[in-house]
């Protein structure tokens, strides 16, 4: 009979990576080839959601619904268990959907739907983003119902497929089923550690918004000999006017663009957590960047301000002549404090403003995803902190916010709930290009940790 304790809850989570459980089953969902932007994968959206998920939550006792939204990629599953209304009631989320494969880029011996372990860390599309991180978590719930018989709290949880299209529809399924998704907290987990060493929580995620500059000087191409003096070149006209957006050494100029300050609560928060390069990974620059504020604060805590690509003429077979036309996509990441809608309209002015009047600023037609985070001396913050302590032996790197962007704001804001994030990546997983992976050291902490939250939760719940 098996002892019923916090530690053996612990035990029985870790035990399923020990007995090879644990990776039967993420070989098995990392094989379902679920990109959300590859339309010939659309059946395999589906086949996550009714071939997986739904059986293995009808065997932990839960019930299932799965929904539908016309702006979705894919299917939207909610599965629950309900214990007592008097406990509390923890929402959890998970996306099931990849990006797509890239197959014959990833290295010898490796492919994205074929899991395969190699120096300590299993390779596949999905192993970090995102199907590892759920998988982790559903098999700490596992463990406590294995233990203790029950939870001894409710749990919910979200699955969508198409997180890696935008997210799109999520936002209206859940406004429709709002009543059906309340609950006490928010826990999920996607997204890097702040190291690969380093246990870590963060509240919520920086916006994200993306727009193009353009500058359309004439129809053709001109001879750069005949037409060389006379001609404007949009290519140096663009690159100019992106000056008046920001600094050379990536300092924002355009104060719309940037919260204005940071919160000291968050100052604090960043104090205790270090961004340290890994093998492989590129030294810090720190002259880049607003001046004045550590990098933690620069990627955490304040806005930058990207360019992602540009157009100007053909690179890869040269014409010698002068280019008619020349744009940019331009990529914005801004904490809590930056009102999205005011910064393409502030762009339009600061170029106006400086003589760029040749250059169009388009709207966005990306998804915006607003930012969010939770206040770090929040209860919740403070409980969960605490019980990974207790099982790690050290407090958790504890970050205001995702310098990434998520769609946190649809929990926090529309469902009105406290948003913690536990991620079970770290920086170098590869996620979103080839050589995908997951080092094992990080599923079998975050098999431990997952299962000492549950069991401290139910502990408490009622």
């Amino acid at each position: 009979m098996t002892t019923v304790s916090r530690q053996a809850t612990i035990d029985n989570a870790v035990g399923y990576l020990d007995d090879g459980s644990f990776e039967e089953t993420l070989r098995r969902r990392v094989a379902i080839p679920s990109a959300s932007r590859v339309a010939a994968n659309k059946p395999d959206l589906w086949r996550y959601i009714t071939d997986d998920m739904q059986p293995f939550f009808g065997r932990l006792g839960f019930t299932t619904k799965i929904y539908e939204n016309d702006r979705a990629p894919g299917p939207f599953l909610l599965a629950e268990r309900i214990e007592d209304p008097r406990f509390t009631t923890v929402l959890q989320y998970g996306h099931g959907d990849v990006v797509a494969g890239l197959d014959g880029q990833w290295e010898t011996g490796l492919s994205p739907f074929e899991m395969t372990e190699r120096n300590g860390a299993w390779y596949g599309r999905g192993t970090a983003d995102n199907k590892g991180q759920h998988a982790v978590n559903l098999a700490a719930v596992e463990a406590l119902l294995a233990t203790k018989g029950s939870l001894g709290f409710n749990l919910k949880y979200l699955i969508e497929m198409g997180e890696e299209s935008g997210s799109l529809g999520l936002e209206e399924m859940c406004a429709a089923h709002r009543d059906e998704l309340k609950a006490d907290v928010f826990i999920a987990s996607d997204g890097p550690r702040l190291a690969l060493d380093r246990p870590t929580i963060f509240l919520g995620a920086r916006g994200g918004m993306s727009f193009h500059l353009e500058i359309d000087a004439r129809e053709s191409f001109q001879h750069s000999g005949n037409w060389g003096g006379i001609l404007s070149n949009p290519g140096i006209e663009l690159c100019h006017a992106i000056t008046a957006l920001v600094g050379r050494t990536g300092q924002i100029k355009v104060p719309e663009m940037t919260p204005g300050s940071i919160p000291e609560n968050v100052r604090a928060a960043l104090k205790h957590c270090h961004i340290t390069p890994a093998a492989g990974d590129p030294p810090i620059e720190p002259w880049w960047g607003e001046p004045g504020l550590t990098p933690e604060e620069k990627v955490f805590a304040w806005s930058s301000f990207e360019v992602m690509e540009m157009e100007c003429g053909n690179l890869a077979q040269p014409l010698y002549a002068i280019p008619p036309k020349a744009r940019a996509r331009m990529q914005l990441r801004f904490p809590v404090g930056v009102n999205p809608d005011a910064v393409v309209p502030a762009v339009r002015k600061a170029l106006k403003d400086a003589g760029y009047d040749r250059v169009v600023v388009k709207d966005p037609t990306d998804a915006i995803f607003p930012a969010s985070r939770l206040d770090p001396d929040h209860p919740w913050v403070r409980r969960v902190a605490a019980s990974i302590e207790k099982t790690v032996g050290a407090p958790p790197a504890i970050l205001p916010n995702l310098g990434g962007s998520l769609p946190n704001n649809i929990f926090s804001d529309l469902l009105g709930l406290p948003t913690i994030w536990i991620p079970h990546s770290y920086p170098g997983c590869l996620q979103h290009a080839p050589n995908e992976h997951l080092p094992i050291s990080i599923v079998r902490e975050g098999l431990a940790m997952m299962a000492g939250l549950y069991w401290d939760i139910g502990e408490t719940a009622a």
